[in-house]
């Protein structure tokens, strides 16, 4: 095992352990975007589950956008499945571009990709979606936050949905992005065909040239946003 493969468990056992993000009896849906993250999300749980505690299921949605033109090749995903043996579930949406509204549209396209989600893990008897969000995703999140709207609070690593019986789960919440990175180059993951072509205009691109800078002039401060978002109870919810 390489030196990132074992970061990568490190991070993913810790997640476990700290946050009891997977318990016995869990059945879970992955969103499985295409991109590395989730690749790596799924590949982990997968690998995960034939250990006998905890004792969970995984199943996968691959959430297609009619109305926005970037995909992922579902033969790849469907292959990347059946390798890991996981069930996909491949569902198409879209939204009406044509309604006037203040939403962005990186907010329509989310809401709609997460309504899918909601609805066929409720069809299934799931009680928990997991989402492919890595430490780098959840510290840039405070700081967009913070510095936008004014309050400190990022993307929780366990969030109970109260409308419904569901639990969101971030597993990779340790996970670094650069180990991700790494481990998929060295995997040989397949790139998404076509990018979002909304992927640069959201806020989040800046923030994360701001924290390179940031990180730059202070190195430790990927733990001092964690401990401060630990302290103030705000990666569980």
């Amino acid at each position: 095992m390489t030196e990132v493969e074992q970061r990568l468990n490190k991070a993913f056992k810790k997640a476990m352990g700290r946050y009891g993000v997977i318990e016995d009896g869990d059945h879970i849906l992955v969103g499985l975007s295409g991109g590395k993250d989730s690749l790596l999300l799924l590949e982990l749980l997968a690998k995960r589950s034939r250990i006998i505690k905890p004792k969970f299921t995984v199943e996968a949605i691959h959430v297609r956008m009619a109305n926005v033109k970037y995909e992922t090749s579902t033969d790849y995903l469907s292959r990347f499945c059946d390798n890991l043996g996981v069930r996909l579930h491949v569902v198409t949406t879209s939204f009406d571009e044509t309604i006037p509204t203040h939403k962005p549209k990186c907010f329509l396209c989310s809401w709609h990709r997460r309504k899918q989600m909601f609805n066929l893990a409720q069809q299934l008897g799931c009680n928990k979606i997991a989402l492919g969000h890595h430490n780098d995703d959840i510290i840039h999140t405070a700081l967009m936050n913070t510095i936008f709207q004014g309050h400190f609070s990022t993307m929780p690593v366990v969030l109970k949905m109260r409308k419904m019986p569901l639990t969101i789960i971030r597993p990779l919440c340790f996970c670094e992005e650069k180990d991700i990175r790494a481990y998929a180059e060295m995997s040989g993951y397949e790139k998404q065909v076509k990018l979002c072509p909304y992927e640069t205009d959201s806020h989040r691109t800046s923030i994360r040239n701001l924290y390179k800078q940031i990180e730059e002039m202070a190195p430790e401060v990927r733990y001092s946003i964690w401990n401060a978002l630990e302290a103030e109870g705000k990666l569980v919810e």
